[in-house]
């Protein structure tokens, strides 16, 4: 789990900002305006940010962003990096466009960082850097 003070940096790419359109499958149809935050293989072991194949621990996360957007929401972590139990990404916890709705609030561009820090074990803040 998480511990208050650690963060790390994502750097947005296409397909985090277009996450329901730029898509190489076809397993659901076109979605706009979904975004997720990659969550580095080195950064989700050193933070133990974990995925449902680690039960122990919930995978969700509350959530705000420094801009005020965004207060009180809830980020998922899922997605398998090479350790299984590891997460990949951090995603709107039942709704896949809160975070592209933030990224369209913010201008977001490909390239553009964003620090996710934790202010304590189950607490994340997001700004864009």
């Amino acid at each position: 789990m998480p511990t208050t003070g650690q963060y790390f940096r994502t750097t947005l790419k296409q397909a985090h900002l277009e996450w329901g359109s730029h898509r190489h499958t076809n397993t659901r149809g076109i979605r706009y305006g979904e975004g997720y935050l990659q969550i580095p293989a080195p950064d989700a072991y050193n933070c133990e940010i974990t995925n449902d194949k680690e039960p122990a621990r919930s995978q969700v996360y509350n959530f705000s962003t420094s801009d005020g957007f965004i207060t009180n929401g809830r980020l998922k972590a899922s997605g398998n990096q090479a350790q299984e139990k590891y997460a990949k990404q951090f995603h709107g916890d039942g709704n896949l466009q809160l975070l592209g709705d933030w990224f369209y609030h913010i201008d977001a561009q490909i390239g553009d960082e964003i620090e996710i820090k934790f202010i304590s074990p189950t607490d994340i803040l997001l700004t864009k850097i």
